[in-house]
């Protein structure tokens, strides 16, 4: 990681620190994110994206303990789940209960990810904790691939952009149900 990418990293985790919503690179798509635990952030990103709360957000981390506080995992899911990390592959896991609506939606789940991708770790780790995560995008509509893309579809007054390359996967990530181990999209 070079230090232009470093400083424009601390920028963005300051960003989310603020309670703003930031865009920046993942393994297929741009995503946008905001600070879990900020109500009024995941809200606004949530109206931003014109994505129903029932619906539920991703949290991705750049390790499991990042995303430990958040599930309640038998030893099973994880027996199942962590040596698939990181890597672009969310599972969907039961929540703690006290983990908001506008992160689970109407599930008594949440589904997680620990990426691979560089500057995800770096975000994360920068940050200090997991980011909720979803596609760039209005609902219904094509996921940001550029950060170009993510300026076209928000103002630069509502998201941060942390510019740099996705992984160039071609389709979003694979998420499998940690219980079962069933795939619930396929990549």
């Amino acid at each position: 990681m070079n230090k232009l990418s470093s400083f424009k990293v601390r920028i963005a985790s300051h960003a989310l620190q603020q309670g703003r919503i930031i865009a920046y690179p993942t393994e297929s798509v741009y995503g946008l994110g905001c600070d879990p635990y900020n109500e009024t952030a995941a809200l606004q990103l949530l109206a931003l994206k014109q994505r129903p709360i029932h619906k539920g957000l991703i949290l991705i981390a750049a390790d499991f303990s990042q995303l430990s506080p958040f599930i309640a995992p038998n030893e099973a899911m994880l027996n199942r789940i962590l040596p698939t990390w990181p890597a672009p592959i969310t599972w969907v896991v039961p929540a703690q209960p006290w983990v908001p609506t506008y992160i689970k939606g109407q599930h008594n789940s949440i589904a997680i990810r620990v990426s691979a991708h560089p500057l995800v770790q770096q975000l994360c780790n920068q940050f200090g904790g997991a980011i909720i995560s979803t596609s760039a995008n209005i609902s219904q509509q094509k996921p940001a691939r550029s950060a170009l893309a993510v300026r076209q579809h928000f103002s630069v007054k509502d998201v941060f952009v942390l510019s740099g390359q996705t992984s160039q996967l071609l389709q979003p990530t694979a998420i499998y149900d940690a219980e079962s181990g069933q795939c619930l999209r396929r990549a």
